[in-house]
Parts: structure tokens; sequence; C-alpha cells
């Protein structure tokens, strides 16, 4: 078996299998991740608590490499067992279980910001046995592995930075800044969002990877720290400065004319890169709508969604930057960019507001 490799920056794993830690104060749950997890070569069960405290314990002992964690559970539940576990064990990956509830999604956001790395949403009714054993292995599995292997090289990895006569120019004045996102998304916005000022000139419209309830309350919770306004995108809402539009869950965003103004425009066509909404089909609507005048941001994430539209923005001329790996929880969505040779600039986090308010007043 191949050995998996860390490929983010919370140290390197050599090993053959990795080791996680189930979590969950359902009997019935941990037998189904037991399950769903078990038949896979390069998963290792370690371990399965019934509470965070229990697990805490345990941790220096098992030495897990990923930590899945129920939200609601006694004696200790899963927002201070996170806590606790950025502070005794940073390194740690945790992959937290919601439901697919308004209750569920507003935890798990607060639990995306107190520093877990993903999340799998579970819905209320699950329905068979089997259904709910396929839906975990398919929703988990990757999760887990997204950690510590980049994902099967892609053929646009290989392109050639295309010249410079195809790049915006000094005299091409930036219009709209579009942003893809996955994996780390909600702490890379709550960082990136509260830092453009009042005054950003420019429209901003996001495509975060999450179900629908997800988006409308990440919306909501960027809107409450930042100066400029942001929202959950509606069919025809214009696209203007001083808004900031979040692709609603399980609707694909593009951008239509109308008339002088540009509007969003949802739908809810076939995904891409198995996502709805993808960061591909807003990158190509910006090409074609603005062309050399959209600025695309490529933040963390997992696998290749927005690389095929990256490359035909630079096609049409826009300007690309992209967060670095040391900032980034999964380097594979911008590291694809970045590989591709597609990116203008590879920025840490912290430095993307900045670059974006200078490139906005060129």
């Amino acid at each position: 078996m191949t050995p998996v490799t860390r490929a983010v920056p919370r140290g390197t794993k050599h090993a053959d299998r990795i080791r996680v830690l189930i979590v969950d104060d359902s009997l019935v749950i941990r037998h189904l991740i037991l399950e769903a997890l078990g038949a896979d070569p390069g998963i290792e069960i370690v371990g399965a608590e019934a509470n965070g405290a229990l697990a805490l314990a345990r941790i220096p002992e098992l030495k897990p490499d990923v930590i899945t964690l129920d939200i609601e559970m006694p004696v200790m539940d899963g927002l201070e067992t996170l806590r606790q576990i950025r502070k005794l064990h940073p390194r740690l990956r945790t992959i937290m279980f919601s439901t697919l509830t308004t209750r569920g999604a507003g935890v798990t956001l607060e639990a995306l910001a107190l520093g877990a790395d993903d999340y799998v949403a579970k819905a209320a009714n699950a329905g068979s046995l089997d259904k709910s054993l396929v839906s975990l292995r398919n929703d988990l599995i990757p999760k887990i592995k997204q950690f510590f292997a980049m994902p099967a090289p892609s053929p646009l990895v290989k392109t050639v930075r295309p010249p410079a006569a195809v790049r915006a120019t000094p005299y091409v004045k930036t219009q709209v800044v579009v942003i893809g996102v996955s994996t780390g998304g909600p702490q890379a916005l709550s960082q990136l969002i509260p830092q453009l000022p009042a005054s950003f000139p420019l429209p901003v419209v996001i495509v975060q990877h999450m179900p629908p309830m997800f988006t409308r309350l990440l919306a909501e919770r960027l809107d409450a720290t930042s100066p400029l306004e942001v929202v959950e995108a509606q069919d025809g809402v214009e696209v203007r400065p001083g808004l900031v539009l979040v692709a609603r869950g399980d609707h694909h965003l593009r951008f239509r004319r109308l008339g002088a103004a540009i509007v969003a425009a949802l739908d809810q066509k076939d995904p891409e890169n198995s996502c709805r909404p993808s960061v591909d089909v807003l990158f190509r609507s910006a090409a074609e709508v603005y062309g050399p005048s959209a600025l695309a941001v490529m933040l963390t994430g997992m696998g290749y969604d927005g690389l095929k539209g990256t490359h035909q923005l630079k096609n049409a001329g826009a300007r690309s930057l992209v967060q670095d790996r040391e900032s980034s929880v999964v380097w594979g969505m911008p590291g694809a960019v970045a590989e591709a040779g597609l990116a203008d600039q590879v920025l840490p986090l912290n430095e993307i507001a900045l670059a974006l308010i200078r490139l906005s007043n060129e």
C-alpha cells in the first residue's frame, strides 16, 4: 500500500494508515462510522468514545491523526471538546458531525470558527441503514484523506503559464472580485472579508462549498462582522460595489447583463466537479461577462474546482490571487491554480485583503 503524506502545514506524517478516533454519544452512530471507515485500507480506527472528556483523556495514548466529533454530547459537548483540542493538540485534525437543521448549521459554523477543520452534515432523517452507510462513507472518507494526500493529478496542473499578452494590463480597471473556497473556507472568509473597508469599491462574489441553510447563516455571520453588506445571493440581485454575495447552497451562481446592470443568476443545473455551487461555473461566467476586469481569488479547499475557470479567466486577461500552502487548511484548489502557473500572486491569507484593496484602486 502506498503511504499517505500530509499535504498541509501541520507537520508531515509518513504512515501506512490514517489513525481515526470516533467521538459520539450514540452507539448506533459509532458503529455506523466504524463500519463506514473500517473497510478502507488507508484508515485505522484507534478508538471510539461516547463524550469529549473520555476522548481527551485517551488522545495522548491513542495518538490519532483525525478525530470525528459529534456536537451534542453529555459530560463534555463537541464545542468544548474542540476548544480543549485546539489548546492541547493544535495539530490534530477535527471533523465535526452536524445535522441539516438551522440549529445544526449555526453550531457547525461556530465550530469552524473555533478551529474545526471540516464537517459532515447528516440529514435529520437519514433513511435506511444501508443508505446512511453509503452516504457516510462517500462523505467522510474523502474529508479524512484530504488532509494527508493530494488528489490525483489533473492535466491542467501542467498547463504552461499564459503569455503576458492575455493578462490584465494597467489600463483595465478591475470591476469585480470572485472568490472560490471550500475546506477551511468559513475561517478564511471570516478573516478576509471583515478586513475589506466600507469604502471598498468593488462587488465581491463568493462560492463556498456548503449546503443550503449553511450558506445563509455564513452570510449572516460575515455581515455581522464586516463593514461591507454580506448577503446570500438571490436571483436578479444587482452585483454592485459595497455588496458581498455568497452563492446559495445547491445553486450555481452566474452573472447576467440586464440593461446597464449586471445581476446574479441562480440555477440548479448539473453539478460540476461534484459541486453545486461550483467555482468553475462562477469563474467561467465572470470571464464571459467581465473579461479582463475580473479579479479571481482562490482560497483553501479540497480538489480542483475552479482550476478550469481560472484558466478561462486568465485567457480573458483577468488577474488571479492564490492563498499560499502555509495558511491553507487544504492546499488542493489553490495549489492546483498555483501549480498550473495561473496565479499572479501566491499570498498568505493575512495579506490578501491588502492586495485586493491595492488592486481595486489601480
